[in-house]
């Protein structure tokens, strides 16, 4: 296939107001092209400090070895605290800890198997729909989206009525949109207390919706468990096993607002990057389909088929490498430290370019080619060059549960389709909160 498409990576040091116009527009054009070569590259915007970190060693001290140094940055938290609070991504030390340990045990292997079945029933809606779409254009992005935010509302909340999906879709769409975007503040390290224009504005928005899942939290504690067991039902069951501590209804809010803004889009970008990545290269989605019909025959995945489906999971690696959702990770070092040779302040920024490190020319062997081959030696990956869930303690709790459905959705689809690709409807990587395909994923279905 033709190389799949790529962010151009600046090549000249740029100004604060160049980096400020460049992270609004797309915060992968911050990073220079030279980090796809070097180990480290430090720097100043304006009066703060940063250090962009490529290599595995000290991406793994930053994530594991000293992680209680490098709390996530002022920036990241100003965004996201606004929407959901001091939750399992925005807490810190004790706070997150106790969150940690008391959420787990819901996505533990045996809940994510019981939670299967809405993916599997999702996945027959799409193909559905899909079917709606035979021998013309169809923007996969958008139906991956609809697939994936049907799962994750329902595994979530059930089939409480409380709370009204299409407005929550919508206001989490407009808060991610408005309040997101880097501003100047968040480029010169300014406090959080300093307010961001348009931030309060969009967080406004979302109060209905936080009112209803209040409700519904509420109710469902006076009504108990549901027929179906779903997430509210095991967080309502859930108790830190050191302390006994229970989340309050707030805390179960900014968890669930977390889950389902966490839970939907970053599977339904990896889908439709897969999507995209497939119909350019006729010999994977030819194996992906061949593996898949195998298995399936012409039914939907279940649970069970997921062991059994080894390439169709690397198609899903693949393609997280090369457009890995959350492509760009900062913290704040509380204490001086090195990495790499470089001497680490106080108060620095230090970046792991997610998008960089997955391309990086010293790690990968052709790193801007899709070859979803490369994983069969999955031992021969350090871990800590392949980031798309992050790693260490805090690596991302819905983990296993994100892979099992996005296996289940798209060997699914595979079965049943055929995708090509459509001349002139190039997406183009832009990452604002996540790496979005801009303008959409258009390709063709065909019945198989």
């Amino acid at each position: 296939m033709a190389e799949p498409v790529s962010a151009a990576l600046p090549i000249e040091r740029m100004s604060l107001w160049e980096s400020y116009q460049a992270a609004r527009r797309n915060i992968l054009e911050i990073i220079p092209d030279a980090a796809l070569d070097r180990d480290i590259i430090s720097g100043r915007t304006g009066p703060q400090r940063w250090h962009m970190v490529m290599m595995p060693k000290a991406i793994r001290k930053i994530l594991l070895e000293n992680v209680e140094n490098y709390p996530k940055s002022t920036a990241t938290k100003a965004v996201l605290e606004p929407a959901i609070g001091e939750s399992l991504f925005t807490a810190e030390g004790a706070n997150w800890r106790w969150q940690r340990r008391a959420a787990a045990p819901a996505f533990s292997a045996r809940n994510v198997a019981q939670l299967t079945p809405v993916m599997s029933a999702a996945a027959e809606a799409a193909c559905q729909r899909m079917e709606g779409h035979i021998g013309r254009g169809v923007n996969c992005l958008e139906e991956m989206t609809s697939v994936t935010y049907d799962i994750i509302t329902r595994v979530s909340l059930g089939e409480d009525g409380t709370v009204d999906r299409a407005e929550a879709s919508a206001a989490l769409d407009h808060y991610i949109d408005q309040a997101a975007r880097i501003s100047m503040l968040d480029m010169v390290g300014a406090p959080p207390w300093i307010p961001r224009p348009g931030r309060k504005a969009a967080a406004a928005q979302l109060s209905h919706v936080q009112s209803q899942l209040d409700q519904a939290i509420d109710e469902r504690r006076k009504s108990g468990s549901s027929e179906q067991i779903d997430l509210l039902d095991l967080i309502l069951d859930a108790a830190d096993p050191k302390s006994g501590r229970a989340m309050t209804t707030e805390e179960m809010r900014h968890n669930l607002l977390t889950f389902i803004v966490a839970g939907h889009e970053t599977t339904a970008l990896t889908l439709a990057w897969a999507l995209y990545l497939l119909a350019g290269d006729s010999a994977a989605q030819t194996k992906a389909r061949d593996e898949a019909q195998a298995v399936l025959g012409d039914r939907i995945a279940e649970a069970k088929d997921v062991e059994n489906l080894p390439f169709i999971r690397q198609v899903i690696e693949e393609s997280l490498r090369l457009y890995p959702p959350g492509g760009f990770l900062s913290r704040t070092a509380q204490a001086d430290d090195e990495l790499e040779g470089a001497q680490v302040r106080q108060g620095d920024t230090v970046i792991i370019p997610v998008y960089g490190v997955h391309r990086h020319r010293k790690l990968w062997d052709a790193p801007n080619e899709f070859r979803p081959e490369r994983w069969e030696n999955r031992s021969a990956i350090d871990r800590y060059q392949f980031l798309p869930f992050g790693d260490g303690p805090r690596i991302c709790i819905g983990a296993a549960f994100a892979m099992q459905e996005a296996i289940v959705i798209l060997a699914s689809m595979l079965a049943r389709f055929r995708f090509k690709s459509i001349k002139g409807k190039e997406p183009k990587p832009v990452m604002i909160l996540t790496l979005r395909p801009e303008g959409g994923v258009w390709l063709e279905v065909e019945r198989v």
